[in-house]
């Protein structure tokens, strides 16, 4: 049978799925892909403000917004916007629908940090969305984003169909940089102390977290 998936939305409301409890915020921010391991949100330093790219079922904004930082999330999937809306709003969570390089081309606001936890800046073109993120930064904020550490000869937009091979043709692209070449896009979208290095996975041969920092000039 098809994979009905037939737009880029459709693909990312497959992966909604509600939080049912409040204790699920208690672990709730990490940047990897392995439960209880690796840096948490120390990575952010404290912000005031904090908006997440690519916020799926807005489970970090949520946790971020209960330790007193007012933070925002924008995600393509208007199913997954949906959830995290009526789950985590009542706590003064604020979530948003669209495309990323949209949201942030049509606001003036800025943040003190601007996040993705293997969410949009892997899926988008960092030639187009570095500089964007960096405008939306106030001096001296901070991004911070992961996803799947890059396989060995990778590089540029890797494409993937949505809708699988016997599905509609609905691509998407994730972007693949080895640790050095996202600090030099981070450098010359205007980052500085640009840090990227790949988090070992806790077992060894398993797949690793590309993680990366950087930093607004004050």
């Amino acid at each position: 049978m098809a994979n009905p998936t037939s737009t880029v939305p459709e693909y990312w409301d497959r992966y909604a799925s509600g939080v049912t409890a409040d204790s699920a915020l208690d672990g709730a921010f990490g940047w990897t892909q392995w439960d209880d391991h690796g840096p948490g949100s120390e990575l952010l330093q404290g912000p005031a403000t904090a908006l997440e790219l690519g916020s799926g079922r807005g489970v970090e904004v949520a946790a971020l917004v209960r330790d007193g930082v007012k933070a925002e999330g924008i995600d393509i999937s208007p199913l997954q916007v949906q959830q995290a809306r009526e789950r985590w709003e009542p706590l003064g969570a604020l979530f948003h629908q669209g495309d990323v390089c949209d949201f942030l081309a049509g606001t003036e606001q800025q943040w003190e940090a601007i996040y993705s936890v293997w969410g949009a800046v892997w899926f988008t073109d960092p030639g187009v969305l570095l500089p964007m993120v960096h405008d939306r930064l106030v001096p001296g904020g901070r991004l911070v984003f992961s996803h799947a550490e890059p396989v060995p000869g990778s590089q540029g937009p890797q494409g993937m169909y949505g809708g699988g091979f016997r599905g509609r043709r609905v691509w998407l692209h994730q972007w693949a940089a080895q640790p050095y070449e996202w600090e030099e896009l981070l450098h010359t979208a205007g980052f500085e102390h640009a840090r990227v290095w790949v988090e070992p996975a806790p077992e060894a041969d398993h797949v690793g977290t590309l993680i990366a920092v950087a930093h607004k000039r004050q």
